[in-house]
């Protein structure tokens, strides 16, 4: 070993950011292993490379005493006060005992430390890089599929895409390029282990935090997002500014702001709400696209009773229940969608069960049909 060793750990140092100390001290360490094994001794030793010259040296750890019992590890203080005579029972004596070939070990296992070591820190860079992305997007490339998992090429490191985390109905082509939402990094001995989504709602929310200016410099927040991945999305967002249209800041001129997160989703609906403190507002923008006549709250239980016009209830309730179901999700209350012609069945048949006057076939005013809505019916 040498001078060359020394500069060159100094080179890593600053290429690298590996702590040239910590590198030789790791050397140091490994050199001990080597010396034992290479050279059969049970001795206690330690081994010193000089931090300017990097020569190598290997001392003899023994130990002080009166009567020594085993010459490998212990001296009589005699003999110790011949090398210095500070030394005293107990003391530990250095005794220089570098084989004359230990150059050419100290040097392939510095090589072999050196190696582990940049990989080593080569993957604590990445880990912690993206372990300070969780919550965030990433672009990549999909490379290949493995047990069901879409592996995706990050540039300095791959990403694993759970089928759990794949959108349903989503087709992952070798070399497409495709944004994902980093949920979670794990560190291993073989390197980081990074687990992406497709499906987490975040990953809507990164994607209008890069397309809308006004959500990423914090005028238009989002609230709330519900989301069935592949096939809707309903997201609230709210205005800070008053001369600022939070719903028309997301869509962007002629749509383009939120078509470009449609077609990054693979053709996914997304209805962007108006956020509001009132109950009554924000469920009833949240069943867009269907026009709401009345929405009836009860705040002990959490829930909603929405009136609609009759040809925009299946609109209301969407396929399968979808629509209904995702704005119960944003808005966090419970709603029972009603068309009008429902309503007006059950009052006319609660008004029939209290007030004999009434049949099924007589007319109920429209000033009654609202009393009784007004007294919870």
């Amino acid at each position: 070993m040498s001078a060359e060793l020394i500069h060159a750990l100094e080179q890593l140092e600053k290429e690298k950011g590996i702590n040239k100390e910590v590198l030789i001290e790791a050397i140091e360490a490994a050199l001990i292993s080597a010396y034992k094994r290479n050279f059969g001794s049970t001795q206690n030793v330690k081994i010193y490379i000089d931090r300017l010259s990097g020569d190598v040296k290997v001392f003899a750890m023994k130990k002080v005493t009166e009567k020594p019992t085993n010459d490998l590890l212990e001296i009589s203080l005699e003999e110790a006060r011949k090398i210095d005579a500070k030394y005293d029972v107990d003391d530990m004596v250095e005794i220089e005992v570098t084989p004359r070939k230990f150059g050419r070990i100290a040097a392939q296992t510095a090589k072999q430390v050196v190696v582990q070591r940049i990989r080593e820190a080569e993957r604590g860079i990445i880990f912690e890089e993206f372990y300070n992305k969780e919550g965030d997007i990433v672009t990549g490339i999909i490379q290949r599929t493995e047990k069901k998992n879409v592996i995706i090429d990050l540039g300095k490191t791959e990403a694993i895409l759970p089928p759990s985390e794949q959108t349903p109905g989503e087709v992952y082509n070798f070399n497409d390029r495709i944004k994902t939402y980093i949920i979670e990094v794990k560190k291993t001995t073989k390197g980081p282990i990074i687990n992406v989504s497709r499906t987490h709602p975040g990953l809507v929310k990164r994607l209008f935090e890069l397309e809308v200016p006004e959500i990423h410099d914090g005028t238009v927040e989002i609230k709330n997002i519900a989301r069935e991945p592949g096939s809707r999305t309903k997201i609230a967002v709210f205005s800070k500014d008053p001369d600022v249209d939070p719903v028309g800041a997301c869509v962007g001129q002629k749509g383009t702001r939120v078509q470009a997160i449609v077609d990054e989703l693979r053709g996914e609906k997304i209805d962007i709400i108006r956020w509001s403190s009132n109950a009554e507002e924000f469920i009833s923008s949240s069943l867009s696209p269907a026009k709401v006549v009345r929405v009836d709250i009860d705040e002990s239980s959490k829930s909603a009773k929405v009136t609609v016009p009759d040809y925009q209830l299946s609109l209301a309730i969407g396929k399968e229940g979808q629509n209904a179901r995702l704005a119960a999700k944003l808005t966090g209350w419970k709603i029972d969608i009603k068309s009008e012609s429902q309503l007006r069945a059950k009052i006319e048949q609660q008004l029939l069960n209290f007030n004999g006057n009434y049949q099924i076939d007589d007319e109920v005013s429209y000033t009654d049909y609202n009393t009784d809505i007004d007294n919870g019916m």
